[in-house]
């Protein structure tokens, strides 16, 4: 089926951090449409507020429009909702829902599969639905297009066809963004092959790449971060090994480092939406076929101790220097998963903190990007935006965000006390040890 992206009308269902920088970018070019069912969500997007931080306000406003009509009066731009009434003369359905794992760490695609509900009650003869939410392999064709099918009453690949292209934005990033990352695509058939990769190409800079199939894509994108959790496993266990030894970690990466080839990851907590949970995704698969992956889940386990071993170094070095740890006093520095961004989505600073109310110590943490009523709704964790008076018996460098480069660190600990940076972010005088 020939179709022809010139006049594309196109929805964006899920507005966080993968879909408000790809509906901005499509809005530019095409009418857009972004639904979310968090009125919140929609409410602040009406007011031009970026959300994730991802997209400037003034960028926002310059697609933003205020109602369906004036979208639809417009030959470009933004307008978000939660009515299914306005999402209805879409062309194309793009889903960019988060895809976590459960408490057992099994993929939970709920998300996932209230989209493609949400689509079948509006979806239409020739409409195209295109996935970017990471999953694994097998997951468009076989969990999401039948809830399609079921609710629509429509045939795949007849009535309606499918697309794949996984998410590759870096949150912070303000370096590599949407438009500057290779983009691969995929499609159900050739010609909607074609569709989507050339749908994409109009507004991706860096280029396209069309993946064989839809499973081809999926696979891509899983084994991505898979590989970079495995490589960062890899160096937090030299990390613990050269710590029995006495040697620092990254004097021996820096030195590693100057072979060409040596690919330097650094040691660190592997958190986030991403890299600390599609491994599951592909592990799971994995076993369905009945294999069961050894290194993928080892690189895991390692990965998920590494707050837990985090706060065990910091207590045994206040032993050492004879501070007492019950009743004590530490600081964290940073809760979100990664530097320079409000996103806290698995965030393993949440477990250091667990971890050291174990031994009934008094943490504060100190994050200038965070919201810190999100985090007290979700974790229940009390943190605070802005800097501390007092001194502290501890402190640990959680995340290296850019507004700790000009912290005086000395000023917010004690006389006899211990720093503790997880990020080799600090100069090495200035601490007792880093991971």
């Amino acid at each position: 089926m020939k179709k022809d992206k010139q006049n594309a009308k196109i929805t964006i269902i899920g507005l966080g951090y993968i879909g408000v920088p790809l509906a901005i970018e499509f809005a530019k070019k095409y009418s857009v449409t972004g639904f979310d069912i968090s009125q919140n969500r929609i409410n602040q997007l009406l007011e031009g507020e970026g959300v994730t931080c991802e997209v400037e306000t003034e960028i926002i406003s310059q697609v933003l429009r205020k109602s369906k009509k004036e979208l639809d009066d417009s030959a470009s731009g933004f307008f978000p909702t939660n009515d299914l009434e306005n999402i209805k003369d879409s062309m194309v359905y793009i889903v960019t829902v988060p895809t976590p794992v459960d408490k057992a760490n099994n993929p939970d695609l709920r998300p996932l599969l209230s989209a493609s509900k949400t689509i079948g009650q509006v979806i239409k003869k020739g409409d195209v639905v295109i996935y970017e939410s990471t999953t694994y392999p097998g997951c468009t064709e076989e969990d999401c297009i039948p809830v399609i099918e079921e609710v629509s009453g429509l045939k795949f690949n007849e009535d309606f066809f499918a697309g794949y292209s996984p998410e590759r934005i870096n949150p912070g990033d303000k370096v590599h963004t949407i438009t500057k990352i290779k983009k691969v695509t995929s499609g159900s058939t050739p010609e909607i092959a074609d569709f989507v990769n050339d749908l994409y190409a109009s507004i991706i800079t860096a280029g396209t790449f069309k993946a064989g199939s839809i499973k081809v894509a999926e696979a891509a994108k899983v084994i991505e971060n898979s590989q970079r959790d495995i490589n960062i496993a890899f160096v937090n266990e030299l990390s613990k090994i050269f710590n029995c030894m006495g040697i620092d970690t990254t004097e021996v990466l820096e030195a590693a480092a100057t072979k060409w080839n040596f690919l330097n990851f650094k040691p660190g907590l592997v958190g986030g939406h991403c890299i600390g949970v599609d491994p599951y995704y592909l592990a799971q698969k994995a076993v369905q076929y009945g294999y069961h992956p050894e290194i993928i889940l080892a690189g895991r386990r390692l990965n998920d101790t590494m707050s837990y071993y985090v706060a065990s170094e910091v207590v045994k070095l206040m032993v050492k220097k004879e501070i007492s740890i019950k009743n004590s006093n530490i600081l964290v520095l940073g809760f979100t998963f990664k530097e320079n961004c409000p996103d806290v989505r698995n965030t393993k600073v949440l477990d250091i903190i667990h971890a050291l109310k174990e031994y009934e110590v008094n943490l504060t943490c100190y994050d200038p990007n965070v919201n810190p009523d999100e985090v007290k709704r979700e974790y229940g964790i009390e943190i605070t935006n802005t800097a501390p008076a007092e001194k502290f018996d501890a402190l640990i460098l959680a995340v290296a965000h850019d507004e700790f480069k000009t912290f005086d660190f000395k000023n917010y600990v004690k006389e006899t006390s211990v720093i503790y940076d997880c990020k080799s972010f600090l100069d090495r005088n200035l601490i007792d040890k880093r991971l």
